[in-house]
């Protein structure tokens, strides 16, 4: 049966979601991941490409950042795959379900990085709340207990690029 044609009643073994809940959850968590893939490369390319009088703490911080985005990605593939659904195979697959843009700039100055990364930031925590509301509907409660956890973390590096780029 194609999965266009499973009845919402119909429950995925193991898991108390519907078919449709698992499609839904796990194309969204797909997105999720895309997202913090292109945000975590992103800050890796501005940790390595920064410069100026306060590079040594801009280093550091982004350093930081993109350590929380890449412990975040193994766990929004596993919850993908432990509800029954499927994530990322390649980096084509990030490329075509990502929403947030690259940046493949060969200069970009600290400013624009950091404002970029703040405005990135505050996209994926939309993002997030949508599929947190997402999970919501279908009662999933393990998925939007980890995604309030992803939230906070995604805050706390908001605040921190927000203060940053509001003194500069």
């Amino acid at each position: 049966m194609s999965k266009s044609a499973v009845k919402f009643d119909e429950r995925v073994d193991g898991i108390d979601l519907s078919s449709d809940g698992v499609a839904e959850i796990s194309g969204a968590l797909r997105e999720l991941l895309a997202d913090v893939f292109t945000l975590y490369l992103k800050t890796k390319n501005f940790h390595w490409h920064m410069s100026g009088r306060h590079f040594r703490d801009y280093h550091l911080l982004l350093d930081e950042h993109g350590d929380q985005l890449f412990a975040m990605t193994d766990e929004i593939a596993e919850r993908g795959r432990k509800i029954g659904g499927t994530t990322l195979h390649s980096i084509s697959d990030i490329s075509a379900h990502q929403r947030l843009a690259d940046n493949n700039k060969d200069a970009v100055s600290p400013d624009d990085m950091l404002a970029e990364l703040l405005e990135d930031s505050r996209r994926l925590t939309a993002f997030l709340r949508s599929t947190h509301e997402l999970c919501g509907r279908y009662n999933d409660v393990a998925t939007t207990s980890l995604i309030e956890v992803w939230i906070d973390q995604t805050e706390r590096r908001t605040w921190f690029l927000a203060e940053i780029v509001g003194r500069m």
